[in-house]
């Protein structure tokens, strides 16, 4: 009887030691409150620049071709690279029938998804609108600004594997709200496939041209322009490692909206949510890639165990379990935190993509909150609804970078100029002024062009 109790004993034991260790395997666990967790949260945060030498040459290498050699070279790449046999670029270029045929043909259920969520975005986006606006001072001078779209604008579609519609309403429909004469869309088909709902969502979202390219050939041919394709004033929208570095070598010759990092969420939580929705909240961006980030910040050590019990509970259910699994063993963590200020203290220190302040009086936090792409507010907000259907962008700084970042909007397609038209009395007055200060920096035309106004 005693023999078996202590055998039954030692296998409970051993079973609870094996699953704690199990469950330890599968993300980090770190305490605000330890002598080394500054230098551990560093390392967990470090991330670098996903280009190196050898891509940045193959990058450089297809950037002077499509230069130099236009059509051709973005024909000859595309063949290659996307096991096309396209003869002319014609054959890339997707006919306007296309879209609205790819709109017409997938299903009831995703047409409406898609028209919701352009709808949300549209409305959202709106709001973002900046006027011209002018004054006119005592003496008749007039000062303002004047608002104005950009002429055109390339956007860069994933393709393959990698297939994202709500990439397309995010970067496009911005853009329209700004007046973008020229939307030109560029998504590769490898193997000739492409994605109907990504078709389906250019059409939604306006999209005046859509061509069957993608790679650093795409960037590209945006940038500088070819026989086929208008040079560009502005480039947007994720991509690849290849993308990445060809977006950042054509800086200064194009704008580009920003080089993205890994997907990151952080949630910060008071204990009282269901752990099932946490874990699987982690998991929304875990499942994005292996560098993904995930990160749970809680005062209560009983409720981050249960939120680790949860991730390993529902982890094998997902089906892009290898990837999240990564993701978290290798960038993720539980933190335990001495209470919500220390969280926000940490929040703000990291800087995250995604915040969900998922506690009972969110709004409570909020004006603490300093740096985060966008904040989801409440245990009912999850990230993954600002990602398809809320209405904000999700076009987001990542890497630390909302510290001096903002999310993609419609003033990210707009340009300000400045006006300036002087009466004659007030002319005179500033000219005044100028002189003095212009020939202080010892530049005689500027203090003899001002001068000229002055009245005598």
């Amino acid at each position: 009887m005693l023999s078996s109790w202590l055998v039954g004993l030692s296998v409970g034991m051993c079973k609870s030691l094996f699953e704690k260790y199990v469950m330890s395997t599968l993300v980090n666990r770190l305490d605000s409150r330890q002598a080394d967790f500054n230098q551990r949260l560093d390392q967990l945060l470090a991330w670098e620049s996903v280009s190196d030498a050898r891509v940045a040459g193959v990058v450089g290498d297809i950037l002077g071709q499509v230069k130099s050699r236009g059509d051709a070279a973005v024909l000859e790449y595309t063949n290659r690279f996307d096991r096309r046999s396209a003869q002319t670029m014609a054959d890339l270029v997707v006919a306007p029938e296309q879209l609205h045929a790819a709109l017409d043909n997938i299903s009831p259920e995703q047409r409406q998804a898609l028209q919701v969520a352009a709808e949300r975005i549209r409305q959202y986006h709106q709001h973002q609108l900046q006027n011209s606006w002018r004054y006119t001072e005592a003496d008749g001078t007039v000062l303002g600004q004047q608002i104005s779209a950009m002429e055109r604008v390339g956007l860069y579609v994933p393709g393959g594997k990698a297939s994202y519609p709500s990439s397309v309403l995010m970067n496009a429909i911005p853009a329209k709200v700004a007046g973008v004469d020229e939307l030109t869309m560029v998504v590769p088909a490898p193997d000739g496939e492409i994605s109907p709902m990504v078709l389906a969502a250019a059409a939604i979202a306006g999209v005046d041209r859509v061509i069957t390219i993608g790679g650093a050939q795409a960037v590209a041919a945006l940038a500088y322009g070819t026989e086929t394709i208008t040079k560009v004033d502005k480039i947007v929208g994720p991509g690849n490692i290849y993308v990445a570095t060809a977006k950042r070598a054509v800086f200064g010759q194009v704008a580009i909206d920003m080089i993205a990092g890994p997907s990151e969420i952080l949630v910060i939580c008071d204990g009282e949510t269901d752990p099932d929705w946490i874990a699987m909240d982690l998991f929304s961006q875990a499942e994005h890639d292996e560098q993904a980030q995930a990160i749970l910040l809680c005062p209560n050590a009983d409720y981050l165990d249960k939120v680790e019990a949860s991730i390993a509970k529902l982890l094998p259910t997902l089906q892009r379990n290898d990837i999240a699994s990564s993701s978290l063993k290798n960038r993720g963590a539980l933190i335990l935190v001495k209470d919500i200020a220390d969280a926000i203290a940490l929040s703000n220190r990291i800087a995250p993509e995604h915040l969900e302040l998922s506690v009972t009086d969110p709004e409570a936090l909020l004006p603490q909150i300093r740096h985060a792409g966008a904040i989801f507010m409440g245990r009912h907000t999850p990230e993954a609804l600002g990602d398809y259907c809320a209405g904000p962008n999700h076009v987001l700084p990542t890497s630390g970078t909302a510290r001096f970042s903002s999310p993609l909007g419609v003033y990210d397609f707009q340009k300000r100029s400045s006006i300036i038209m002087c009466s004659p009395a007030g002319a005179s007055e500033l000219a005044k002024t100028a002189s003095v200060l212009a020939r202080g920096e010892y530049l005689e035309a500027h203090a003899r062009s001002a001068e000229y106004r002055i009245i005598k």
